[in-house]
Formats: structure tokens, C-alpha cells, sequence
């Protein structure tokens, strides 16, 4: 991935946190600053826990798919934990819940964006 698409992914990121912190998840975000700061870290953690969820692939398969969730959620607490100005309000359940809306709104935004090239 080279840098213009890792800011691109970064932003989308920023602004689907400023999205969910909107919802009632417990999601808080300071400012959009912090969000896309917080993008910048989930694309770092991304790549590094990347290559561990390739490798054990295989529990994501026997699972169905909870593994995935499991490190998204780590990911999440993670970004969480190293951004000042992002915070889970209700710990686990904020953590999960988040996990889960910002894959979603992430997803959806990309693909509004994919559509517009």
C-alpha cells in the first residue's frame, strides 16, 4: 500500500469514527483531529496484526468468522487505548459494538468511494 492510500484509508477511517461516536455505542471522540489520528493508528495496528490473522486463518475458519471480530475488537481497545481524545465509555461492550459499526460504516464509505472513481 503506498502512502496516498494509506491517508485515503486513514481519513475514511476518521470519519466513520466521527460517525459511530454519534451513535449510541460509547464511542467518544474529541475531535475529528483525533479520529483521524486514531485512523493513522488503526492502519499501523491493521498492518501489523494483518499478517498474524493470516497466519492463523485457520481459527478464523473454525469459528466462523468470531476470530475476525476478536482481533478487530483488539485493534479497536488498542487505538483506543494510544489515542488521547478517543475513548470507550462502557469498556467491552463499547469495544465490540464499535468494532462491528466501524467495519460497517467503513465498508459502506469505501464503497461509495470506490463508485465515484
Amino acid at each position: 500500500m503506498d502512502i496516498g492510500s494509506f491517508l485515503i484509508t486513514a481519513l475514511v477511517t476518521a470519519v466513520s469514527l466521527v460517525i459511530i461516536s454519534k451513535l449510541p455505542l460509547g464511542i467518544e471522540v474529541d475531535s475529528f483531529g483525533k479520529a483521524f489520528i486514531a485512523g493513522i493508528v488503526f492502519g499501523f495496528l491493521n498492518a501489523l496484526v494483518q499478517p498474524v490473522l493470516n497466519a492463523l486463518g485457520i481459527l478464523n475458519l473454525l469459528s466462523l468468522g468470531i476470530f475476525g471480530l476478536v482481533v478487530n475488537g483488539i485493534v479497536f481497545g488498542l487505538a483506543a487505548w494510544l489515542v488521547e481524545g478517543f475513548r470507550l465509555k462502557w469498556g467491552l461492550i463499547s469495544l465490540f459494538l464499535g468494532a462491528i459499526a466501524l467495519s460497517f460504516v467503513n465498508s459502506l464509505l469505501m464503497q461509495v468511494l470506490m463508485n465515484l472513481k
